[in-house]
């Protein structure tokens, strides 16, 4: 049983939200007070000049007042309000803007169906009853139209002909495992630019690395801190956001982040073939990190054999140049007198180069 996770542990891991280092949270709140101190000043003045015979001092005392109740309360509402504003752009900065849209539309459909519904409700006779029943029905058709909206995003743009990517939906959202974050390949995908847009770290698979970094065996440690160090380089990279995704009452982590994924419209990313197997059953997109690499492993290596053409000279004295059918330059050492045939060559050196990959052979045999 893995102990309950530190929020404080896991927002020094993951770092403090990009909203509220961005938010000029001290001149919101001063502006806000600033509004409060003259509003209640206003009041305090009304109030002290109300009698006929109002003196001075009176009248000074009550802007006095006034404005000390507005300075209190305006600086309390001001957090508050920095607050939720901060929370709010967090949430937004998570939901692709496709979303947003489609529960926005959402929305306003069911205010129209909740518009269309209440008439004859107000013929009630009661209209308290009436209004009690009118705000209900906005209040829940409106929730639904914009659930609906939110979850049927792609199907509600398909019927006018766009994507929701093309209708301004954001970069990827992809989901990472604890798995994928001991192998590491993640960050590189970030580092070469093939991954980019937000990666979604659930609080629990942090709530696992800590306990494999914590744990008496040197490997499991040393694998453990390996994945921390990967969430923190991933914070630091400028292609992707990391956002940390807190969830109370998770026993299962697996389950966890197949429901989140499917939650968010994101990507699985896992080295766990169960796992995989289990997300690609409800859905979910899991890209294989091992066909990946698979598909950029050079196609020749040293001691491979082949076939080419020999079409020119080389540079040194005795090469021959050819190209296979990908492009790749292949230089055969001492065969000029094979130029304009095709030749079995056995590659000797593969080198990467900024225009491509050279791969230096010599004839099969010798000769």
């Amino acid at each position: 049983m893995l102990a309950p996770p530190s929020r404080t542990g896991h927002r020094s891991a993951v770092g403090a939200p990009e909203a509220e280092r961005r938010l000029p949270r001290g001149r919101f709140v001063e502006f806000v007070r600033l509004i409060f101190v003259v509003l209640f000043a206003a009041g305090g003045y009304t109030v002290a000049t109300q009698p006929p015979d109002a003196s001075t001092q009176r009248t000074l005392l009550g802007v006095v007042l006034g404005s000390g109740i507005g300075f209190v309360l305006g600086g309390a509402f001001g957090r508050q309000t920095a607050t939720a504003v901060s929370s709010m752009e967090r949430e937004f900065r998570r939901v692709p803007a496709a979303e947003v849209v489609a529960g926005a539309a959402g929305l306003i459909a069911g205010l129209a169906i909740a518009a269309l519904a209440t008439v004859p409700i107000f013929r009630l006779p009661s209209a308290l009853v009436a209004w009690t029943v009118a705000v209900f029905v906005y209040v829940t058709l409106a929730y639904v139209g914009y659930r609906i909206g939110r979850t049927m995003n792609a199907e509600l743009f398909a019927l006018i002909g766009l994507k929701p990517r093309a209708a301004g939906g954001r970069s990827d959202v992809v989901v990472v495992d604890t798995s994928a974050l001991i192998d590491g390949r993640v960050l590189d995908l970030a580092k070469t630019g093939f991954l980019s847009g937000d990666v979604l770290v659930h609080a629990a698979v942090l709530q696992e690395l800590q306990t494999i970094a914590d744990s008496s065996d040197t490997n499991r440690r040393r694998r453990g801190r390996r994945g921390l160090d990967v969430v923190a380089e991933l914070q630091r990279e400028p292609t992707v956001q990391v956002h940390l995704i807190e969830e109370a009452g998770v026993h299962d982590v697996d389950a966890a982040l197949v429901r989140l994924a499917r939650d968010r419209g994101a990507s699985l990313i896992t080295t766990d073939h169960n796992l995989a197997k289990v997300a690609e059953a409800l859905s979910v997109t899991v890209p294989r990190l091992n066909d990946l690499a698979a598909a950029f492993q050079l196609p020749v290596g040293p001691g491979d054999e082949l076939t080419v053409q020999l079409v020119k000279e080389g540079r040194e004295h005795g090469q021959a140049v050819g190209y296979l059918d990908d492009g790749t330059m292949v230089v055969v050492e001492r065969a000029n007198d094979r130029i304009g045939s095709s030749v079995p060559v056995v590659a000797r050196n593969v080198i990467q180069t900024a225009t491509g990959r050279m791969v230096f052979a010599s004839l099969q045999g010798g000769g």
